[in-house]
């Protein structure tokens, strides 16, 4: 957590992507990345896996074997002068067709269960040339299927799209075809009121990751201000670019991260400080880490609704290794939430349930 993102991005995060290619280092992790975040709750999780689609497909497999519902991605990344040499995809025409067949075989992997869904990633747009958010734009509307890639994330990846294209990212998600009802940006914290527009009209989705976007952002998303204006958001904890996995502290982090908006940090400004009215309530936090976030992907999760998956939690109080406290005669339904967001930790999830299957 101490570069930029652009020198964080070269220094930690290709180096070890690319260890995934190795079959018995992804053997080792991915399993365990599943479990953890099933422990902590997570019924659902969109995944950025790495540019190899061996890799990316086996992390499908034990997504399926595990009964979370998965959205899982392999990276498209062709941009040579903006990629290392030993983790870029050899041409546009190659990195097209991989994903190509990557939809092909996760839509294999489960064909009858609707856990698994394939989806078109290109990582951002300084590491994709137009051609390929063209081709990529060409296979969503092909196969109808999800998006995720990183929007406005920071001055830098704003100013490199601006200066490259003379666009917004939204403006040329939108353009190539990328921007759809099943599109995620993660971030998007430098929006214009256009892109915003935009994005409401196509019913794209927005993941909001405070805790990532404290450490590589460089400043604050407007979410108050994302859902007064009725757009799509849900949470995300961002790993690896967020340290925590669990999806509760990340509505802990939304509610600090607004707070913190809407107070200010300046001591020096007695007046004025921060932005007024921006603030989220530990409720709001709670719709965007459920309901939110299945709006957001377009699926009917996180709501006890007639036609929706059955996904649930056991949260365990007042038990060994719990340290959600519950008092009957002191706490309201209310004080029960804002304990169980603050305080849910692995030990208290006793049990977890994805399409009315319990694996957990």
């Amino acid at each position: 957590m101490d570069l930029p993102l652009n020198d964080w991005l070269n220094q930690y995060t290709f180096p070890l992507e690319n260890r995934y290619k190795d079959p018995d280092f992804t053997a080792r992790i991915y399993p365990e990345l599943v479990d953890t975040l099933i422990a902590h709750g997570t019924t659902t999780a969109m995944y950025f896996a790495t540019i190899d689609s061996a890799p990316s497909e086996y992390l499908a497999k034990v997504c399926k074997d595990k009964g979370q519902r998965a959205l899982v991605g392999k990276i498209s990344m062709d941009e040579k002068s903006m990629c290392p040499e030993y983790y870029v995809e050899s041409s546009t025409e190659v990195a097209i067709s991989a994903a190509e067949t990557f939809i092909q075989n996760i839509r294999e992997i489960d064909n009858q269960q609707n856990l698994i869904h394939p989806v078109v990633t290109p990582r951002f747009v300084p590491t994709s040339t137009k051609q390929l958010l063209e081709g990529l734009g060409k296979l969503v509307q092909k196969y109808q299927c999800h998006v995720q890639t990183h929007a406005s994330e920071s001055d830098w990846a704003r100013d490199f799209t601006q200066q490259a294209f003379q666009k917004t990212d939204v403006e040329l998600y939108e353009e190539t075809g990328l921007l759809t009802r099943k599109t995620v940006l993660a971030h998007s914290i430098f929006l214009t009121q256009s892109d915003k527009n935009t994005i409401k009209e196509v019913g794209a989705g927005i993941a909001h990751c405070p805790l990532s976007n404290m450490y590589f952002a460089d400043a604050a998303f407007p979410l108050r201000e994302a859902l007064d204006q009725g757009l799509h958001v849900g949470l995300g904890s961002d790993l690896s670019g967020g340290p925590l996995p669990s999806i509760f502290h990340a509505a802990l982090d939304a509610v600090s991260h607004s707070r913190v908006r809407e107070a200010g940090t300046n001591t020096h400004i007695m007046d004025q400080r921060g932005e007024a009215h921006s603030r989220v309530s530990f409720v709001e936090a709670f719709w965007l880490a459920t309901h939110g976030g299945g709006l957001t992907l377009d699926l009917p999760v996180g709501i006890f609704k007639p036609g929706y998956y059955f996904d649930a939690l056991v949260i365990d109080s007042n038990t060994a290794g719990s340290q959600v406290r519950i008092y009957d005669d002191l706490d309201s339904a209310q004080d029960a939430l804002e304990k169980i967001i603050v305080h849910t930790t692995e030990p208290a999830i006793s049990a977890v349930w994805v399409s009315g299957k319990q694996i957990k």
